[in-house]
């Protein structure tokens, strides 16, 4: 059975895989947009009733909506968002005072061995669900077992090794903490199907509710159980409250329910599509796996604690900054790849705003990296304070490195994504050998260069060499907005050298809003970076208006 595939005209195919005719419709806009109906092949009768669950995926009729959909899609997810990562912090800093390093620690060295297969409870299959652009029950219902299955699996795999999990770090109370952790794999997996749905269906305000309480049920779980004594085990408890949590309500919201499994559905195509996902994905997870590995074995248990939290500290927000927009971007361009130059446009306007919100808020990371740490983390944890300095450098790329993968994912490129994975994770595998000797903060900086000088090149070169958004279209925008970065790293440095001594939240207070302000004055004053923002100030009033975010030129 063929793949997916982006011809030369930019159109997306699915050759071999079902008959088609083909209608035209209107989106709101002067050119219609053609589109692809699969023909009933499942018995379907003139007469016969249409099964209830066909409403969870269809998705013509957001085609005129569209616009509205995505605006208000994205500011409910960036509102989610936000408050997961106001949960988050207050989490981090409420725990990091009443566990100790070496909880954190034997937790991480866990999670460290799971996030090698965390992949699995998803198999890049919830992708397949976004991306189509016709897919029925039997599918999503063979999709959903399929993810429970490697679940399961990946579940009694993961406990299987809970003996070697802990011998590896020379420590017997891991086994406890694998087994009960390795329970989540199953937790998760049995989610995918229906929060892809949501997804494919584009509704954000449902997933935004699922995504904000379930974290909340599972922070305020694990601040209790700390406050009882337990204490490794209130990490563990809140990470597999939040699964079941999450679990639960996407059943019982989304309203979906899978049937048995059944043949000639025409699967195959997406498992090997979610299958060439899950392979890069694998490779990514082992290589940037490998870090906590090597300092776990080498220097124990504190060290992880804080390498760790370093890490989680200034990787988190970055992610939770680019989830939302990662979370209504890629079912919008995938209703719109048969449009290569509306594609095009979409995606470079959402990137370019990206890179201006990035490159001024992480030009902040590096001078006040310390008070920072301080004052989230609290005093005991100024050891990690070298370590997140050396991972500010990457901060500069993971927001935009990971908005390019939406190429891959949006165009149905599994292959392309498996070879710049397999490249991606040799690139990192060698930073953190070369950056080991150096301890942990040696190896958060060569981590960062390698991601910045190897890492960013690879990922670019293959997500545009292929479809409507070319590679000097990804490099143009980091050239143009480097510049921002420059700036607010180095006055806001030249700030903080004289408060050095001061207290840590005085120096943030202080040094922050004058970085920030240097570099409002250089958008301000730069026309490329005036228009964005400019154009972020529009889509705000657009959201009330109802202009379609898609239809700027």
């Amino acid at each position: 059975m063929q793949q997916p595939a982006f011809n030369q005209t930019g159109t997306f195919t699915n050759r071999g895989v079902m008959t088609n005719n083909r209608s035209s419709i209107t989106n709101g806009e002067d050119t219609p947009i053609s589109v692809t109906r699969a023909e009933r092949t499942e018995g379907d009768q003139p007469g016969k009733a249409i099964d209830p669950s066909e409403k969870h995926f269809g998705t013509d009729h957001l085609l005129g909506d569209l616009k509205g959909r995505t605006i208000s899609g994205t500011f409910i997810t960036i509102a989610s968002q936000g408050t997961q990562f106001l949960l988050n912090l207050a989490s981090i800093m409420v725990m990091a005072r009443l566990l100790a390093p070496k909880d954190f620690g034997l937790y991480a060295m866990v999670t460290t061995v799971m996030g090698f297969l965390w992949m699995f409870q998803d198999a890049g299959l919830s992708t397949a669900t976004v991306q189509r652009q016709e897919i029925t029950q039997a599918q999503v219902s063979n999709l959903f077992w399929v993810n429970v299955g490697l679940g399961g699996v990946t579940t009694l795999v993961v406990a299987a090794l809970a003996p070697v999990v802990a011998w590896f770090y020379r420590e017997p109370r891991l086994v406890g903490v694998t087994l009960v952790l390795s329970g989540t794999f199953l937790l998760a997996s049995s989610a995918v199907q229906h929060i892809a749905l949501l997804n494919r269906q584009m509704r954000f305000g449902t997933i935004a509710m699922i995504s904000v309480v379930s974290p909340l049920t599972g922070y305020l779980t694990g601040v209790g159980m700390a406050l009882s004594g337990y204490g490794y085990w209130a990490l563990v408890g809140a990470a597999v409250t939040q699964s079941a949590v999450k679990l639960v309500l996407a059943w019982l919201i989304s309203g979906w329910r899978p049937k048995l499994p059944s043949r000639n559905t025409q699967t195959w195509h997406m498992l090997t599509f979610g299958a060439h996902l899950t392979a890069g994905s694998l490779l990514f997870s082992l290589a940037r796996g490998v870090d906590n590995l090597l300092i776990g074995r080498f220097f124990g248990a504190a060290a992880v604690g804080l390498y760790s939290r370093a890490s989680i500290l200034l990787i988190r927000p970055l992610e939770q900054f680019t989830i939302p927009i990662n979370a209504v971007l890629i079912p919008a361009l995938s209703r719109v790849q048969a449009e290569p130059e509306r594609y095009r446009r979409t995606f470079l306007r959402v990137y370019e705003a990206l890179a201006l919100i990035s490159f001024l808020c992480t030009g902040l990371l590096l001078p006040l990296a310390r008070p920072l740490t301080l004052v989230v983390l609290g005093p005991k944890w100024e050891q990690a304070a070298p370590i997140f300095a050396g991972f500010s450098i990457a901060a500069l790329c993971i927001p935009l490195g990971g908005a390019s993968t939406w190429l891959f994912q949006t165009q149905g490129r599994g292959k392309d994504w498996l070879f710049a994975s397999l490249l991606g994770s040799f690139f990192t595998v060698a930073s953190f050998v070369a950056g080991l000797p150096f301890g942990p903060a040696g190896l958060a900086i060569a981590y960062s260069v390698a991601v910045l000088f190897l890492g960013m090149p690879n990922i670019y070169y293959f997500a545009g060499r292929q479809g409507p958004v070319s590679t000097a279209d990804l490099w143009s925008v980091i050239f143009r907005y480097l510049p921002l970065w420059i700036v607010v790293c180095g006055v806001t440095w030249l700030v903080h050298l004289p408060l050095m001594n001061s207290p840590s939240l005085v120096q943030l207070v202080v040094c922050a809003p004058v970085g920030l302000l240097a570099g409002a004055i250089l958008i301000y004053l730069v026309p490329s970076m005036r228009r964005v923002a400019f154009s972020l100030a529009e889509v705000l009033l657009e959201l009330k208006s109802g202009i379609s975010f898609f239809n700027a030129k």
